[in-house]
């Protein structure tokens, strides 16, 4: 299964397998497209396709032994969670240029397996990765039957498909990095419900109002969202200052308390993935930055969600 992976960084990262699972596992995947199941139907401006959840019909061993594979191919730690869709395409749809950001509690990594019989290069979907969504594709990975494509998740990876003549049928499976699952999703709906930067505490005041006269707006923001994290973990006004000062740059608090120091980081980390996406490069360096220290009784909840063992 998924065996000798080929791994590219251009333009983002990647790997394909020519030959993804063994026959018996491609017919039974090939019958997701005969169940009675309800599809999505997508007819938009640059996204047009059919798709259906078809995660119960998938073996939880069949599951679980691509999860495995996905592990040891990317070297994410992933969590035991795996979501199957069964994407379709019709003649004359096509898949627009667009990137697929892991916004919070999104899925981190995707599978796309491909099961086109008999494809013909006249027959279009094929995959085109791009730099950036202006330029010209970089790299084309054709639709042929049993191809598979892996990819992490980000910003920048920009992907589209090519219009299509004969029906394409792919199955794409999903996985989750263990530190933007949906609990963290749901922790960090709760924890910023109802949010009024008006009960910040006055101390904040001042130093607020100089960073919004020369930093952009999603930099004060989401600054800001850090604040009401720190408030709402209960922590006094110097704490909910500095990580203002931290989240806009304006100053750093490696010379504070240990506590301190860990909820500044956290509240920044939690802010910035809740107004912006997972970053990957930015978790492990926050991982990195409290590695080896315990974690502190008031910020337990969110520790064990952002920093699972």
């Amino acid at each position: 299964m998924l065996a000798q992976p080929i791994h590219h960084n251009n333009p983002f990262p990647f790997f394909y397998v020519d030959a993804a699972f063994s026959d018996e596992q491609c017919a039974a995947l090939e019958l997701l497209f005969l169940q009675d199941s309800a599809w999505q139907h997508r007819d938009g401006a640059f996204y047009r396709c059919s798709l259906s959840d078809v995660t119960e019909y998938i073996p939880a061993t069949f599951q679980a032994e691509v999860l495995g594979r996905m592990h040891e191919i990317t070297g994410l730690p992933l969590v035991g969670r795996v979501v199957v869709t069964a994407q379709r395409m019709l003649p004359g749809q096509a898949i627009g240029i667009h990137s697929d950001r892991p916004l919070l509690g999104y899925e981190m990594a995707r599978l796309v397996v491909q099961l086109n019989r008999h494809w013909q290069i006249e027959h279009g979907g094929v995959l085109e990765l791009f730099a950036t969504p202006d330029s010209a594709a970089v790299f084309r990975v054709t639709p042929e039957h049993n191809k598979a494509f892996g990819f992490l998740l980000h910003a920048d990876s920009y992907h589209s498909v090519t219009p299509v003549t004969q029906p394409r049928q792919t199955v794409v499976f999903n996985f989750w990095h263990k530190a933007n699952t949906p609990e963290l999703a749901e922790h960090l709906q709760a924890l910023f419900d109802n949010v009024r930067f008006s009960e910040l505490p006055t101390a904040l005041n001042a130093v607020a109002t100089a960073a919004e006269l020369s930093l952009p707006e999603a930099t004060t923001f989401r600054a800001g969202t850090a604040a009401v994290a720190l408030q709402r973990w209960g922590y006094d006004e110097p704490t909910i200052v500095a990580g203002y000062q931290h989240s806009t740059g304006l100053s750093n608090c490696t010379t504070a308390p240990a506590e301190t120091y860990a909820a500044v980081l956290l509240a920044d980390w939690v802010a910035f993935l809740y107004r912006d996406s997972f970053d990957l490069t930015r978790w492990l360096l926050l991982q990195r930055e409290l590695e080896g220290m315990a974690p502190f009784a008031r910020l337990m909840p969110i520790w064990q969600l952002c920093l699972p063992e």
